[in-house]
């Protein structure tokens, strides 16, 4: 017995197409400032001598993570420049920011929605499991229609495969908090935003804080997958040397990856106790 096959595919396709045309005046503008944005951050970097930048990347580490945390800064990107992979570490980082920076404006007010309003809650849920089982491989497949290949396309993949946890611990963070200071704000006459701003956004920062470490963690895992439809950086290298057949190239731009991704880690750890030990 043959059973027709549900259309799905082509559905999907018929969806992409009619938004791709739809939606091309709002994907133009997207599209001309993430490039403003990538081109902006990577031009200001480059016009800074390394060392200088490199110290400078350091201090910061230092005030915000300890010495340790700047140590490591300074031996890691100095190994870095020294492998000649400094300008793709730029670029991975303008592309890093940009899509962590987009992820975090629409993540954190659907998860502080989805913590104040129970319907959006278990609406958004089975989205964020669905949207955190798929592939990454998956998320290449809308960004080349909306945007066609480049570093465009990279952030909005990275984007939609990076924003969950964004969305996912500001709800938990804003749920999580005791009904007494929730009580106890009530009780002093303060209206839903004096509430939100004063009480459950504080109290949950550090879970939210968290959420902006995890979607760091997934924007840099992005880098190679991206650099598939053309995102550039350290990805690219890691890219060409697949394609090149060049081991020891694509080991030392992974590696690049993988000290890039400690730090940030290290740092926006950092950050979260901080804060924890602040709301304690």
């Amino acid at each position: 017995m043959n059973v027709p096959k549900i259309p799905l595919g082509a559905g999907i396709e018929a969806i992409l197409n009619f938004l791709t045309n739809a939606l091309s005046p709002l994907t133009r503008a997207f599209s001309n400032g993430v490039e403003l944005g990538i081109e902006g951050i990577v031009t200001g970097l480059s016009l800074v001598p390394p060392i200088i930048l490199i110290v400078a990347l350091a201090l910061l580490a230092w005030k915000l993570a300890g010495y340790k945390i700047a140590i490591f800064a300074i031996i890691g990107l100095l190994f870095i420049w020294n492998l000649r992979l400094w300008d793709p570490t730029l670029s991975t980082l303008a592309l890093v920011l940009i899509a962590t920076f987009l992820a975090m404006v629409l993540g954190i007010p659907l998860g502080i929605l989805a913590g104040l309003y129970d319907p959006f809650h278990k609406f958004v849920t089975p989205i964020l499991d669905f949207m955190q089982t798929m592939p990454a491989f998956v998320y290449l497949i809308p960004a080349i229609p909306f945007f066609g290949l480049g570093p465009v396309a990279a952030v909005f993949a990275t984007i939609i495969f990076a924003i969950p946890p964004a969305i996912r611990l500001t709800a938990l963070g804003i749920r999580q908090i005791d009904v007494e200071m929730i009580e106890a704000s009530e009780a002093f006459g303060t209206t839903t935003m004096q509430k939100l701003r004063k009480v459950q956004l504080p109290l949950a920062l550090p879970t939210i804080m968290a959420g902006v470490n995890q979607t760091i963690m997934l924007s840099l895992s992005m880098v190679v997958i991206a650099a598939m439809i053309g995102a550039g950086g350290l990805g690219g290298e890691v890219w060409r040397a697949i394609q090149r057949l060049r081991p020891g190239q694509g080991f030392e731009a992974g590696l690049a990856v993988v000290i890039i991704a400690m730090l940030l880690d290290r740092i926006t750890q950092s950050i979260t106790k901080r804060n924890r030990a602040d709301s304690v």
